[in-house]
């Protein structure tokens, strides 16, 4: 049974009798509906009417939402808390800034640029301000840090959400994130435990297998987690990652076919994680609709039950809500939920709103806060940190014709070539890119710069010395991203003007505004910049260093190189 008075809730005794009274209080509904995350996916659900009728028949501990307008979110968490007879948690993907948590968020740095920066100051930084801006629209929990390890350069799930493949930056980039993540009243969730990074394959469609050794493991994901649960981490998400070494350790003749995700395997959750590494706090799985737990050879029916017997507290996402919460009041009463282990869940769930004090901030009437707090969201103040940011990780990987500095001196006329992504769908919704939007930023820097610049797509690579004739360069930029459709992402190029038979006949700077190992589809790239993030400060930041105004102060490792000996040339 949890242990409410020590690490990581430390809860004091008004706490802790608050706990007690509220699940004596609580109906067996109730107690079944706090066991999920309830996923408020479009404007129709975040209406008043709606809200109250998901929280009146359901219950749930906790609410994840797809971004809006500030003014909407702010409205729907005011709504969730306003009905709602026990504090909610509400959580954010707040992983590289507010954009996170909100449509007019500050994107800063994602894993990998916080990694290029190498300091934990800005990481600090990040955390604080995503914390901030999540917390005005009434966020009070996030589903991050990212803590796996980048071991598989071909893995495009967190190549560019973890921060790299070495244990101790993670740790130290992981505790400044938390502490800038305490400078709002936060619960950190670090993930996708037990690690992520190793294979290429996207959980969203497949489960994962990390297929480390016991002492591999130990000496690398293991030391990163033991370490932060050691400094305070509040919750950990459970990833639909098999890790065989130790569910054969720890079951002794386990067969192949019973290997499961972390999600459903208690021998992860309560062995390794909570008995093995000390872990007290809350655990939540991962998104519930995607393939990995799907995939698993047991029916819905009993995977429901069976993540929250497995060791899990929470279950990320209803897919029919009747179904759902039937699955789980079934799995109750048929004993796959133990009272022992619905008891124990409901403690951590209830112990760590009371170590955000929501109770208290309930009867006060400050489980949001007020409506003028919006006006951080998007601020100068952030834009010009995000500025400061890109500064500091912008990447130069390699020019080895000595292209730079692109001047207008040298390079006036430029052919800009733009390859982005397809919209992405994720649990039915669909995001369309925002392509047109950076293209359209990218072209006015440039010429503001004084470049002449050809945006336009020709339909044919016509001739040679006619193409060198128009221009003195060419000007790729790479924002190919996504997940959720493909284990693996590449570049597509999606018609044959855009391909790069141009590289061969004038200088070409390749700027990758995503993934970091595009060098993998363009081996011939000269001159290769890492921006990291596809916002206009980046793109800024990039240009002002290709012009030589600026040094490159990024740092990348060798995955960049994707294991190839052309790329590095």
């Amino acid at each position: 049974m949890v242990d409410l008075r020590k690490k990581p809730y430390y809860l004091n005794e008004e706490q802790v009798k608050w706990v007690e009274e509220t699940i004596s209080s609580m109906s067996l509904e109730e107690k079944i509906g706090q066991l999920f995350v309830n996923m408020a996916a479009n404007a129709k659900e975040r209406k008043p009417e709606n809200i109250k009728a998901v929280i009146d028949t359901y219950h749930p501990g906790a609410i994840r939402y797809h971004n809006a307008p500030k003014e909407e979110l702010w409205e729907m968490s005011k709504n969730l808390q306003d009905v709602s007879r026990i504090p909610l948690l509400i959580a954010s993907n707040c992983e590289m800034g507010g954009n996170g948590g909100v449509n007019e968020g500050t994107p800063l740095a994602n894993g990998a640029a916080m990694a290029a920066m190498d300091s934990e100051e800005a990481v600090y930084e990040m955390a604080s301000i995503s914390a901030k801006e999540s917390a005005a629209v009434g966020c009070n929990w996030n589903f991050a840090p990212i803590v796996d390890l980048t071991y598989n350069w071909r893995n495009t799930i967190v190549q560019l959400r973890a921060f790299n493949d070495k244990p101790e930056d993670v740790i130290r980039y992981a505790k400044s994130f938390f502490k800038g993540m305490k400078t709002q009243n936060f619960a950190t969730c670090m993930k996708h435990f037990p690690g992520d990074g190793t294979e290429e394959n996207d959980q969203h469609l497949i489960m994962g297998i990390n297929d480390m050794s016991v002492d591999e493991w130990d000496k690398s994901f293991g030391r990163v987690y033991k370490e932060l649960i050691d400094e305070g981490c509040m919750t950990i998400m459970a990833g639909h990652i098999a890790l065989p070494a130790y569910s054969r350790k720890l079951c002794p003749g386990i067969k192949d076919e019973d290997i499961r995700p972390a999600t459903l395997a208690p021998e992860l959750i309560n062995g390794l994680l909570k008995e093995q590494l000390g872990f007290n706090g809350l655990v939540v799985t991962d998104a519930s609709h995607m393939i990995g737990m799907f995939g698993a050879t047991i029916p819905r029916r009993e995977q429901v039950p069976g993540a929250i017997a497995a060791g899990c507290d929470m279950y990320l996402f209803f897919n029919d809500r009747d179904e759902d919460f039937g699955y789980m009041m079934e799995g109750y009463q048929n004993g796959t939920i133990t009272e022992e282990r619905l008891n124990d869940a409901l403690h951590r769930i209830l112990g760590i709103k009371a170590a955000l004090n929501l109770h208290v901030l309930k009867a006060e009437g400050m489980l949001v806060p007020p409506k003028d707090n919006l006006a951080v969201v998007g601020c100068r103040e952030h834009h010009d940190a995000a500025a400061r940011m890109a500064d500091r990780f912008v990447t130069l990987v390699k020019d080895r014709c000595n292209y730079l500095p692109m001047t207008t001196d040298r390079y006036k006329k430029l052919k800009l070539v733009y390859i982005g992504s397809e919209a992405t769908v994720i649990a039915g919704t669909k995001f369309k890119s925002n392509d047109d939007e950076i293209i359209k930023d990218i072209v006015t820097q440039l010429e503001a710069q004084g470049f002449v610049v050809d945006a336009m797509v020709d339909q044919k690579k016509g001739k040679m010395e006619a193409f060198k004739s128009r221009f003195d360069a060419v000007l790729l930029v790479l924002n190919v991203q996504g997940f959720a459709q493909f284990n693996t992402m590449r570049v597509k190029w999606d018609e044959p003007a855009k391909q790069p038979w141009y590289m061969s006949e004038l200088p070409t700077f390749v700027v990758s505004l995503s993934y970091t190992n595009n060098l993998i589809d363009v081996p011939m790239a000269r001159c290769y910049i890492n921006a990291y993030m596809p916002h206009h400060e980046a793109f800024e930041a990039a240009l002002d260093k290709m012009m030589g105004k600026s040094e490159f102060k990024g740092r990348c490792n060798d995955n960049v190189f994707c294991g190839r000996w052309e790329t590095r040339f």
